[in-house]
């Protein structure tokens, strides 16, 4: 029978909201923001509409109840929250944790795959992730939530092959705000009301141009990024990365995260606004004037936050690699390319870089270093150390120079 304990089900879990209310702030309740106040008939027959503006904490905040619960006639189970959200919470706040602390040259192979299930799971948990994956599958409320349990791995593989970039907001008067769909999506491509999104939701983890992020708390935030994006961000953003198959294995190398960005006040402001755009109809933060970024950095179009390269990692901090070798100790080994293709699929690449993609990624280097100049935006592990702060003179005029000199072989595609 159904258990009253694990009948109100938090989609976003509560631990991970108490990382919105740090310790030193002596808050212990949101600025909690309905975006969609319901219209409510009292007992007189009076019609008012609720508050969009509440003062709640954890306990009350994106919660639903029975959203987990599986009926079968007069027969209700509570299992899928008690055992299944149970495990996965329990080894995800630990790895949100983790990398909300990583530095360089810490490895937690553990971590990274907790990280990764916690992840896929929370972005298909919330009632906006449930509808879409209704839309796509045609399951409902019972067959929808085992859908939800099979699939959970569902965007590990490519989030892995990501760029992956951790950025901070220490020093920002503004800091980022929480969601009820806090595994967000951007891509230029896609405006939050076009006709699109509104048939389609978010536009999906697969398409070239979209970066995920998510929020590890108050002050930091995980942005992944397909990196056949930053290789060439001159296509269009809705078409298919290379090799977007889902539930296969991939690689992922610890070296290569970028650490050390702080975003501006300006950033983070934006972030915000497409962390409101993309909700559901809740958002949360522990400062009221959090929750109205556009009063500041509403963009005249929804691209403007891509062409200004806000979610991009720094290309001046990114290796170009192809083939993967992998040996193992007996004696076995096996190979794969960036994008996780083998050898004699379609499409892989081995050691033979695209000419085209080599073009525009060094044509990108050269641009981003006239935009940025030569501090970085992003620093990886290269050679035993973090890759440099500051590029020297020499080195920023020898990027600045690669613009001129790809840009024309570099195609749109």
């Amino acid at each position: 029978m159904a258990s009253h304990e694990y009948r109100r089900n938090h989609y976003v879990p509560e631990w991970y909201q108490k990382r919105f209310l740090p310790s030193g702030s002596g808050e212990k309740k949101f600025f909690y923001l309905d975006l969609k106040p319901k219209t409510v008939v009292a007992a007189n027959g009076t019609c008012y509409q609720r508050k969009h503006m509440l003062r709640w904490g954890p306990d009350s905040c994106f919660v639903e109840t029975d959203l987990y619960t599986t009926k079968f006639g007069d027969f209700e189970s509570t299992e899928i929250e008690e055992k299944f959200f149970g495990n996965i919470d329990v080894q995800g706040k630990a790895a949100v944790e983790y990398f909300a602390t990583f530095e360089h040259p810490d490895v937690e192979p553990e971590a990274f795959h907790n990280l990764m299930l916690y992840m896929s799971t929370q972005k298909l948990r919330t009632p906006k992730g449930l509808a879409h994956l209704a839309r796509r599958t045609g399951s409902r409320k019972n067959e929808l939530l085992f859908d939800l349990q099979r699939l959970r791995n569902i965007f590990c593989a490519l989030w892995t092959e990501c760029v992956w970039q951790l950025a901070d907001c220490k020093k920002t008067d503004t800091k980022l705000i929480l969601s009820d769909h806090p595994v967000t999506v951007y891509n230029k491509g896609c405006f939050p009301l076009s006709v699109v999104a509104r048939t389609a939701g978010d536009p999906e983890i697969w398409a070239n141009g979209t970066h995920t992020y998510f929020p590890l708390s108050e002050e930091r935030v995980l942005i992944l990024t397909n990196l056949s994006w930053v290789r060439h961000p001159y296509g269009n953003p809705m078409n298919n990365r290379p090799n977007p198959k889902l539930f296969r294995g991939a690689m992922f190398n610890f070296t290569d995260i970028q650490t050390h960005r702080e975003l501006t006040e300006q950033e983070v402001l934006q972030l915000n606004y497409i962390t409101k755009m993309r909700a559901n109809r809740y958002i949360a933060a522990r400062r009221k004037e959090w929750l109205y970024p556009e009063a500041s950095v509403a963009p005249k179009l929804w691209s403007d936050f891509g062409d200004s390269y806000l979610l991009m990692p720094d290309p001046r901090s990114l290796s170009y690699s192809t083939e993967i070798l992998i040996g193992y100790k007996d004696g076995r080994a096996e190979a794969m390319d960036e994008y996780g293709r083998r050898p004699g699929q379609s499409g892989y690449s081995g050691n033979a870089p695209s000419r085209e993609d080599w073009d525009s990624f060094l044509a990108f280097q050269g641009e981003y270093a006239r935009r940025f100049g030569p501090m970085r935006r992003g620093r990886s592990f290269e050679f035993n150390g973090l890759s440099n702060a500051e590029d020297s003179p020499e080195y920023h005029a020898y990027h600045l120079g690669l613009e001129a000199k790809h840009r024309k072989r570099r195609k749109p595609r």
